[in-house]
């Protein structure tokens, strides 16, 4: 190959390469430029997003939600602006265009993990329950421990720790046990049928309105007669104590004792089951010497 025309070559692609980096680099400056202008900017709007969501009392994994949001809402313009600077046939609305596209195959891709993640967000906006609470839910009772953007982690009365899928509890029904101070309880006594009905009333109510844990400052406490058991006439017992599941065991433990004491203290009797059994024919009946085994 002729030298001449090797070099003549080179030149022209060297002086295309130094054309085309000429026409570049500006783009790629100011691609670098909105980069920078970009991180610095997901810095102070991080800062401001978490000074007023304190100001407002918002939970910290709330705050934390709102500032990732702002994070990539920033960089997902930045990321755009950049991308129209160094190819300029690529305009914002068709980057947007195959954004949406990839999001919508990313999005049924991971269905569940958007769905958690969106009713963690609608969980921590609305506060249905807190950290602290006691809640029940498809069969899981506990302490709310933590919430985050993803799970929920209950801490069952047991020890043992449920991780739950936030939109489990976005879906069903919860139950907050412990969303006021008071919860009311019950128990069921029984009253013999031969006792006075009036009198035993008036000793188990006197009896529960003893107990240091019956809040009947508050509430008043119910006896009121339910049915007529096997065996006894069945009184509803209902007071209202501290809404933890300690305070409903311990109040139930105090009344039982409290009720067993006075009862027995005024000669009115518990009664245990009774059976009766009757015979359709008479009895054939003899004396059996006591050596003879019995038939």
């Amino acid at each position: 190959m002729d030298l001449n025309a090797l070099e003549t070559v080179l030149q022209k692609g060297g002086d295309t390469a130094l054309n085309v980096f000429n026409a570049v680099a500006p783009r790629l400056l100011l691609a670098v430029i909105i980069v920078i202008l970009a991180l610095f900017t997901v810095g102070i709007v991080s800062r401001i997003v978490a000074s007023v969501g304190r100001r407002f009392g918002l939970r910290r994994n709330l705050i934390d939600v709102l500032v990732m949001l702002a994070r990539v809402g920033i960089w997902l313009l930045a990321g755009l602006l950049a991308l129209t600077a160094v190819f300029p046939t690529i305009t914002p609305a068709r980057a947007l265009t195959t954004l949406g596209l990839g999001s919508v195959a990313v999005g049924f891709a991971f269905k569940d993990t958007f769905e958690n993640f969106v009713a963690g967000i609608l969980i921590l906006l609305r506060e249905p329950f807190q950290i602290g609470d006691y809640v029940e839910c498809a069969d899981v009772e506990g302490k709310i421990e933590e919430i985050t953007i993803r799970d929920t982690r209950i801490r069952r009365t047991d020890g043992q720790l449920v991780v739950m899928p936030n939109h489990t509890l976005f879906h069903q029904p919860v139950t907050v046990r412990t969303d006021q101070d008071l919860r009311r309880t019950s128990i069921v006594c029984g009253i013999a049928y031969g006792e006075n009905l009036d009198a035993a009333r008036e000793t188990v109510l006197s009896a529960v309105q003893s107990v240091d844990t019956v809040r009947d400052d508050v509430k008043d406490v119910q006896v009121f007669a339910k049915a007529f058991g096997e065996s006894s006439i069945e009184f509803e017992v209902a007071w209202w104590t501290g809404s933890k599941p300690y305070d409903i065991r311990s109040s139930r433990d105090q009344v039982i004792a409290a009720i067993k004491l006075a009862l027995n203290e005024a000669d009115i009797e518990i009664p245990f089951p009774y059976r009766t059994l009757t015979v359709n024919r008479p009895l054939d009946l003899r004396m059996v010497d006591d050596k003879e085994p019995y038939s």
